[in-house]
């Protein structure tokens, strides 16, 4: 088990290597909370993740241990780079496993910190095995949750929070392999009994939420989530021994609500979270998790290495999802000023063009006829029936896109 004196330990040993990221009062989630709501940085980390204070702490730990042909570890992205850097900072050698669906990315983000990426597999057991067996050519292997030190180096976190902010009612973390909830709590649970420490896990890989029902560590399968970096099959055994103990509650939540939350952290906090560093959010707004009014809540924001491509798709369906996007496709007559008129006539309506596809020639198309697909910045769902219902008014007959 880790105690809040081997935090405390690692918090010394971490001085000058990691950032002491800021806990900042959000007004807008606090205004809709009816209490007050604080977000803890990661995401400004070096390394844009958490995942750099587990790995600098495990190494700077038993650095006079390590070897020449250094360190090795398995991830897909955030422990991965946090372990480059944390060696190329000790002065050792890294290897990095990463599945080969890693993104290119974060290949490139490990590469840079000074990592040697080998792409093994489609599983990170897959990729832990293959560094398992490197470590037995004389490598450290560093793990990615399911160790003291690494869970001990999370932990600091907590001991930041409260320097800050003494009294929290409420923190949520996120889990996949349990290290950093496991740090969180067993220096939450030292400092202060009464504070609740809730993990939030997507949906799609409910691995620690399962094995806390079934009261042992299970393998899930997982399904494609938006949340990569906690798309863990399953926990930890330590990691999982220290959620039962002293995490108050798993909660779940969905891709919609995940792509939601990265879209209004962004919106609202002009904050950029990954999938996984925003799901505190995505349980927050979700009517149906039960915080008291008044209570003071920390979201733990644990990265932001977000992947452009990504980013772009989840943002344009959270659009969609709150009626700021309207897509459509309506028939327009071949004939000149047919499609000056529509524009004209969305002008008048108030919306935006963001896109606009003309299509002439297509085989269900009748000669004289054009098929024009728009897609409209609009204000929300009222301003879009709006539109909606004024293009109909018109003579248009449109076909709403919902993707």
């Amino acid at each position: 088990m880790v105690s809040l004196d081997d935090i405390r330990k690692a918090d010394q040993a971490l001085h000058g290597r990691v950032l002491r990221t800021p806990l900042v009062h959000s007004a807008s989630f606090s205004k809709q909370l009816g209490g007050e709501v604080f977000l803890k940085l990661e995401n400004l980390q070096k390394t844009g993740s958490f995942k750099l204070r587990g790995a600098a702490y495990k190494i700077q730990r038993n650095l006079s241990r390590i070897g020449p042909r250094g360190v090795v570890a398995a991830s897909a992205g955030n422990h991965a780079q946090g372990v480059a850097l944390a060696a190329r900072e000790a002065g050792i050698p890294a290897t990095i496993v990463m599945p080969e669906w890693a993104s290119i990315t974060k290949q490139e983000s490990t590469r840079a910190y000074g990592g040697q990426v080998l792409l093994k597999g489609q599983g990170i057991a897959e990729c832990i095995d293959e560094a398992l067996a490197l470590a037995e050519t004389g490598m450290t292997f560093i793990h990615p949750y399911d160790d003291p030190e690494t869970i001990a180096g999370q932990g600091t976190i907590a001991l930041e929070i409260f320097n800050k902010l003494p009294d929290p009612d409420l923190i949520l973390v996120p889990i996949g392999g349990g290290g950093l909830i496991g740090g969180i709590a067993a220096a939450a649970k030292a400092l202060r009994p009464e504070t609740r420490v809730i993990g939030v896990q997507a949906a799609a890989c409910p691995s620690a939420y399962r094995s806390r029902e079934m009261g042992q560590v299970v393998k899930v399968e997982a399904e494609k989530t938006i949340a990569d970096g906690i798309a863990v099959k399953q926990p930890g055994e330590l990691t999982f021994q220290i959620i039962q103990e002293k995490v108050d509650e798993i909660l779940l939540v969905e891709e919609e609500e995940i792509g939601y939350a990265v879209l209004t952290l962004l919106e609202r906090e002009k904050i950029l979270a990954e999938g996984a560093g925003a799901v505190p959010v995505g349980a927050l707004i979700n009517p149906s998790t039960a915080i008291p009014k008044g209570s003071k809540v920390v979201l733990v924001i644990s990265g932001g290495n977000v992947d452009m491509p990504l980013l772009n798709r989840i943002l344009k369906k959270g659009l969609l999802r709150n009626g700021r996007m309207m897509k459509f496709a309506v028939n327009l007559e071949d004939t000149p000023g047919s499609l000056a008129e529509l524009l004209t006539l969305i002008a008048k309506l108030q919306a935006n063009v963001l896109k606009i596809d003309h299509r002439r020639n297509e085989e269900d198309l009748p000669i004289y006829v054009s098929r024009v697909e728009l897609e409209l910045e609009t204000r929300g769902w009222e301003h879009l029936n709006e539109v909606a219902e004024g293009l109909r008014k018109s003579g248009y007959v449109i076909e709403l896109k919902h993707g």
